[in-house]
This record gives structure tokens, sequence and C-alpha cells, in this order.
């Protein structure tokens, strides 16, 4: 199982959220405000601490914390 989300930052906990709801790297960098590396960067970082292989886990990630509730977007 994943480490728990303690282990991720305030920054990389919104960034594991809106990825949760579908965003792509250029969708989130927009939101943000950030550059697309720097969101390559915070998507990295939250797949290594979680132990995460692709977008799709950190998807069911989003959903079975909470961070992510069907019908958001």
């Amino acid at each position: 199982p994943p480490a728990s989300l303690s282990a991720l930052t305030p920054r990389e906990l919104e960034v594991l959220t809106l990825l949760g709801r579908g965003l792509s790297n250029t969708e989130l960098a927009e939101h943000l405000t950030l550059s697309e590396a720097t969101v390559k960067s915070h998507v990295a970082r939250i797949f290594a601490k979680l132990t995460l292989r692709d977008r799709a886990q950190a998807v069911v990630l989003a959903y079975e914390t909470g961070l992510v509730k069907p019908g958001t977007s």
C-alpha cells in the first residue's frame, strides 16, 4: 500500500487532488500558476513518495483517500 499522505507537502496534496480530477500537466500549471516543469517535478515526487507507477494509480488513490469525491470536477 502507498505511504501515508502525510508524507506529502501541502502543495503536493493540492497537485494530487487536481491530478485526481483529471487535469493534465498543462492544466495543472495554468491552474496553479506554475511552470510545466515545476508541475512535472511535483508529480514525480508524489509518485516517488507514494510508490505510484502512473497517473491512473494516483487517481485511484485520490478517490480512495477522499481527496476527490465522485461528481466533483
